[in-house]
């Protein structure tokens, strides 16, 4: 199953929550919505910086990605950031591939 990076920055009205559920009550709603789309939530992680949450989720593909992203982004409590994670063997399997390309000004 694909794996994918996801960064979250609380908002306002999403920090609220945070107080009012903490950090195993918000993991626990995180998990429930993987498995909702027929995921699984691998690790969460609260962070000082930039994002405030990094949760590392396997999900069927990228509608589903995209499907939990839209959901977080239209309650308002979280901005999200989707990076898709690659093993080193798909990578593997990346670089066997034939790909015909001509760098530009060549």
């Amino acid at each position: 199953m694909p794996k994918y990076l996801i960064q979250a920055s609380y908002t306002v009205d999403g920090l609220k929550g945070v107080l009012r559920e903490g950090g195993t009550g918000r993991r626990q709603a995180v998990e429930r919505m993987a498995e909702s789309l027929g995921g699984r939530v691998e690790q969460m992680y609260y962070a000082f910086g930039e994002s405030d949450v990094y949760v590392i989720v396997d999900l069927p593909g990228n509608v589903a990605s995209a499907a939990l992203g839209l959901r977080v982004s239209a309650a308002g409590g979280a901005r999200t950031k989707t990076v898709v994670l690659l093993t080193s063997e798909e990578i593997d399997e990346a670089v066997r591939q034939e790909v015909e390309y001509r760098a530009p000004g060549t």
